[in-house]
């Protein structure tokens, strides 16, 4: 694939600013994935490409939360189970994808994404109380069964897939949110973790706006770490689902 200089410096352009808005709201993919299109790289190679790109980010965020992940041991294995499941069968779904099917989805994937990263605090809000002092306990089977559709989805698109499990998740552990949101990354991350292995071995990967995406996204989330603090979430997210939907009526066209 012909690439200039120019193109991965947008590249990584892009995923700066997303590991910047991962870190604040979520929804980095709606940011990279257009980018790479943009730039003449095919939709699904694309896609691939961002998602092996950004795949350093969760594996900081998994790390981070390593402390509340801690108390769950019973549940990091089944639902880390279901989650390399669920990935390997969204990432071979993608492969498998024709390029013109795939572009036809898109508007539905970006407008689906763009309507979770919406409602992100009205889901919030609606989750059961918490209690505090609940046992840890392992998620029952329909828990499971839809951890593993939910990161299934993630294997083959992604974006939204963190606000998606930590419903899914919220409703089903009544225990503190902090633990739900660690057990959230760890799915995150496994689903994505093996999507991206299958990806490397699929040969559809740029590898080159990779080696420049990867590093960009991980100095982009360390500078949101910082910003979070004092930057509004809901302009950064809003911003994030006005692209998304500029993006998705670009594709309609």
């Amino acid at each position: 694939m012909d690439l200039s200089a120019v193109d991965h410096v947008l590249a990584a352009g892009a995923a700066l600013v997303a590991g910047s808005v991962n870190a604040i709201a979520g929804g980095g993919t709606l940011v990279t994935f257009p980018t790479l299109v943009a730039v003449g790289v095919p939709a699904v190679a694309s896609n691939i490409t961002s998602t092996v790109a950004l795949c350093p980010g969760y594996t900081g965020g998994t790390w981070a939360q390593r402390q509340d992940l801690a108390h769950q041991r019973v549940r990091l294995l089944p639902v880390g189970l279901v989650a390399v499941v669920g990935g390997l069968a969204g990432s071979w779904l993608l492969v498998i994808s024709p390029e013109r099917l795939f572009r036809q989805l898109i508007p539905f994937l970006m407008l689906g994404a763009c309507a979770v990263f919406a409602g992100q605090d009205r889901i919030k809000a609606r989750l059961p109380t918490r209690d505090p002092d609940a046992p840890i306990r392992r998620p029952g089977i329909a828990t499971l069964a839809a951890c593993g559709v939910a990161a299934t989805y993630g294997g083959y698109f992604g974006a939204g897939l963190g606000i998606i499990s930590l419903a899914i998740l919220g409703v089903a552990l009544p225990d503190r949110l902090v633990h739900v949101n660690a057990l959230k990354q760890w799915l995150a991350f496994c689903s994505n973790i093996v999507a991206a292995a299958f990806f490397a071995a699929s040969g559809r990967v740029v590898w080159t706006l990779v080696l420049v995406m990867a590093p960009a996204s991980l100095l982009g989330g360390a500078l949101g770490g910082r910003l979070a603090r004092t930057l509004d979430p809901r302009i950064v997210r809003w911003t994030v689902i006005v692209l998304g939907v500029a993006v998705a009526v670009r594709f309609w066209i």
